[in-house]
């Protein structure tokens, strides 16, 4: 486990809500079935952190393609930078459950997305903008650099 990430447990939303769940969060894109928000207790519905939809559609849930699932999305929340630190900064002080409605317990977005925040590696921080080394101008606004500039 990361050193700067406490604990992160992986649960599915249909088992009872515990005291040692500490941090609740749904990480699923669509709201459950059956699930009524109020039951929920959850602390955060973060459903921008979940696999984009072409992934989860080509996952489909099967077994035989989890270790191409994982690659590919820990590559997308490698994109998402801000949602990921607001669940580490939340591990600090505190355990965060994972929580998730697939019925497979070891082939869900909550299983990898726990393995991709305890990698030593990820060191997550807030996005922070680049600063502009445009002399004033806004990035976007410098002028491209032509062929007739070198004369």
């Amino acid at each position: 486990m990361s050193s700067s990430v406490g604990k992160i447990l992986v649960k599915r939303i249909y088992e009872p809500a515990a005291k040692s769940d500490g941090f609740r969060v749904l990480v699923d894109r669509v709201w459950p079935r059956g699930i009524a928000k109020a039951d929920a207790k959850l602390d955060l519905w973060l459903r921008d952190i979940s696999p984009s939809t072409a992934l989860r559609t080509w996952f489909n849930h099967d077994p035989a393609r989890w270790a191409e699932f994982q690659r590919r999305y820990h590559a997308e929340l490698k994109q998402k930078s801000t949602l990921l630190a607001t669940l580490t900064e939340q591990a600090k002080a505190r355990p965060v459950t994972l929580l998730y409605s697939a019925k497979d317990e070891q082939h869900n977005q909550a299983v990898a997305l726990r393995s991709f925040l305890l990698k030593p590696w990820a060191k997550i921080r807030p996005a922070v903008l680049p600063k502009n080394q445009s002399h004033g101008k806004p990035i976007e606004k410098r002028r491209k650099r032509s062929d007739n500039d070198n004369d």
